[in-house]
């Protein structure tokens, strides 16, 4: 989820909060005003080095489906199972 940064234009206070493109934060939890956060411009996040060293993210998508080969093989089961009880 995109981080997004608020300022209240009442008190002042910044907050940095996590939600889908599509929401707001509208009201300050701290004066407790409402309509008064207003988004700030953020700078994009760029990292220069991968976080998992140097693993290509294939080998790591690669890693986890061994390492959860048998809950991917039940997930699918249980999924075949309820769609031939829909039907």
């Amino acid at each position: 989820m995109p981080r997004y940064r608020y300022e209240c234009a009442e008190c002042g206070e910044l907050v940095m909060v996590f939600h889908g493109i599509e929401e707001t934060l509208a009201d300050c939890k701290v004066c407790e005003i409402p309509n008064t956060m207003k988004k700030l411009l953020s700078k994009p996040l760029h990292m220069k080095k991968h976080p998992q060293g140097k693993k290509k993210v294939g080998q790591l998508t690669r890693k986890y489906i061994e390492e959860n080969r048998e809950v991917l093989k039940q997930q699918k089961k249980d999924a075949k199972e309820k769609a031939n009880e829909s039907d």
